[in-house]
């Protein structure tokens, strides 16, 4: 069984395809919340004796730089972009741009390579096929931006795996870890993160674990955060997966922990054998 937590370090309004939030010039006139919601994340982690992967946006970077390094201190440092921006919104040339600024503010910061990617949203879709080659270029060796279902941001239900394979792009390889799924009622569902986590019962949760081989996480401070301030012109379907289960989410977190071993990104890489993983070629 291998299990990776993993952490999209973004505030309470980092809210995707949403207009009165999509913008850096918004973002600047909302609280932040994030120092206090991380650092509560990191004393849980530290209790539990659990390492995960934090997916950093560059402009995180630039308004919080000490909380990235403290983060950096005892746990994975990656890429989450710059802007926050879903990658099918972007043309490749703005996408790379993106994507070398975010790299480059984190590497500056943390004085380490930054070698692994999560698009926002895990918004790749088949819709943006250069989207792997651009990482390579771009000096990304481990992605975990396939979400291979349908979901409200595009997913890439068509992608071949729900587990670690190899990307191949003209001759060069990708290692991607996609979101894992589980099949239920003639759909393959996600259990593992954000509003979904927060949505079930932990029943079903921890039963979903112990069904599956590979299990990847993905959570967000605000996931921890009932006293967050509410967006109420979101969409209802939206609002419901902001919000529900903000109150028992922290406790369902530490049940999580105790009942499994977690590991960051770099320590799964070196426990796979990718020779014997699936090739994906695009």
């Amino acid at each position: 069984m291998l299990n990776i937590l993993s952490i999209d370090l973004e505030d309470w309004f980092h809210i995707l395809d949403h207009a009165s939030i999509a913008s850096p010039e918004a973002w600047n006139n909302f609280e932040p919340r994030i120092e206090a919601n991380a650092n509560r994340l990191l004393d849980i982690l530290e209790e539990k004796k659990q390492k995960a992967t934090w997916f950093c946006l560059g402009w995180m970077a630039r308004k919080h730089p000490a909380l990235i390094k403290q983060i950096a201190k005892s746990q994975h440092i990656a890429c989450h972009s710059d802007l926050h921006e879903l990658v099918y919104t972007q043309s490749p040339k703005s996408f790379k741009e993106d994507t070398l600024r975010a790299k480059q503010e984190l590497e500056n910061l943390c004085g380490t390579s930054v070698d692994t990617y999560r698009a926002p949203g895990f918004s790749v879709t088949p819709h943006t096929p250069w989207f792997f080659e651009l990482l390579l270029e771009c000096g990304f060796t481990i992605d975990s931006s396939v979400f291979p279902a349908r979901r409200s941001h595009g997913g890439f239900p068509g992608f071949g795996s729900a587990q670690p394979c190899r990307v191949i792009v003209n001759g060069a390889v990708l290692k991607e870890f996609p979101m894992n799924t589980r099949r239920l009622l003639g759909r393959d569902i996600v259990f593992s993160g954000g509003g979904y986590f927060r949505a079930l019962p932990y029943s079903f949760i921890r039963e979903s674990f112990n069904k599956s081989e590979y299990v990847m996480t993905y959570f967000h401070p605000r996931d921890f955060d009932p006293g967050q301030p509410r967006i109420n012109s979101l969409p209802l379907k939206r609002k419901f997966m902001s919000y529900v289960g903000l109150k028992s989410s922290e406790n369902k977190l530490r049940r999580l922990l105790e009942d499994y071993n977690f590991v960051d990104l770099p320590t799964a890489d070196n426990h796979i054998d990718w020779e014997q993983t699936s090739i994906i070629k695009v």
